[in-house]
């Protein structure tokens, strides 16, 4: 799967990319990460100038069109297969589990990272990118939620993980769309917190009616909502 991120700053991802599963995915071929630095697409020399005022007034600047499309258009072209475009905005669509799902079935995805004010309207009407947002809050920039997206992309990838239904019982995951049950391991006992003893019995038919029960309660205390929807 290939990924090409188009960014303001893309030393951002350098430590990112050396770490972890996401690395190992990497290395064994499983993942493709292309960056693409939007200011080799501007027209003005040396600053590699891509951003103005609104017009209009208002505080801020905005990202301009020409570099972007221009520059989305440039990267898509390298590939052989056609990226499915998402540009990175709080307005957008809530990015949960089954988007991650869904994003995981794309041959290759362009995330077009936001800054300053955002882009100009045009981008959206010219690109028609799919709009996805990580949550009711705004960042200084879309790296960290692509980061976000790549994450939980990569990680339902055939090959990625160790054990491939490792995923599958996660909170919001396929097979639990509720939150996951508490989880224990050594040592039995600390400072008087004891793990249940159902866990130790040996009885799978017992575990797994305990971690089914489990799921329900710390769902209905802490999400109930998920309850609704299932």
């Amino acid at each position: 799967m290939r990924f090409d991120v188009v960014t303001l700053f893309p030393a951002i991802f350098d430590g990112y990319l050396t770490q972890s599963l996401l690395h190992k995915a990497i290395v064994r071929g499983l993942v493709d990460i292309q960056r693409h630095d939007l200011r080799d697409w501007a027209e003005q020399v040396p600053h590699h100038k891509v951003d103005d005022k609104p017009f209009g007034g208002g505080p801020g600047m905005l990202i301009q069109v020409e570099p972007t499309v221009t520059c989305v258009r440039d990267v898509d072209a390298t590939g052989e297969t056609p990226a499915r475009k998402i540009l990175l905005t709080p307005q957008g669509k809530r990015f949960d589990q089954r988007v991650a799902e869904d994003l995981a079935t794309s041959e290759r995805i362009l995330l077009l990272c936001g800054r300053y004010e955002g882009f100009d309207q045009r981008v959206q009407d010219i690109l028609e990118p799919e709009e996805i947002s990580v949550g009711d809050f705004v960042l200084n920039g879309g790296e960290v939620a692509a980061m976000t997206i790549i994450d939980a992309v990569v990680r339902l990838l055939p090959g990625v993980l160790g054990d491939e239904n490792s995923s599958r019982d996660d909170s919001f995951s396929r097979g639990n769309r509720l939150l996951e049950f508490p989880q224990y391991t050594r040592p039995r006992e600390f400072e008087g917190h004891t793990v249940p003893d159902v866990l130790l019995s040996g009885d799978h038919a017992a575990i797994a009616a305990w971690r089914a029960e489990q799921t329900q309660i710390r769902t209905q205390d802490r999400r109930s909502d998920l309850l609704d929807e299932n």
